[in-house]
């Protein structure tokens, strides 16, 4: 790659502030998930609590997602992960903190 495309890279990337007051989460969801309005759900509570981040579907029937925000709302946001929409059964939520200088724009779905 040449230098003045790496710089490019590295403009477009956001990196997190220097206190890191963000917390970031992987998340795997278990249960019946998948094929019920989990993912498109999931993107509206995000939104509304302000956590950044991604959710997608995952081969084993779970689905995961990548949470990032204030402790707090990160919390809340997995709170609700318990449970998830109506008509969804969440058998577990496993959920593990990273350590990251990524830091999300929003919340979508991959």
């Amino acid at each position: 790659m040449s230098e003045s495309f790496n710089i490019g890279i590295l403009r477009i990337m956001k990196h997190l502030p220097p206190d890191n007051s963000v917390e970031t989460v992987s998340v795997r969801i278990t249960g019946r998930v998948q094929g019920i309005g989990f993912r498109a759900a999931c993107i509206r509570q995000a939104h509304k609590m302000g956590v950044t981040g991604w959710v997608r579907n995952a081969a084993d029937q779970s689905v995961e997602a990548m949470l990032q925000g204030p402790h707090d709302q990160v919390d809340r946001m997995l709170s609700w992960l318990l449970t998830g929409p109506p008509g969804a059964r969440v058998d577990e939520v496993s959920s593990e903190a990273l350590v990251t200088d990524r830091l999300f724009d929003r919340f979508e779905q991959w």
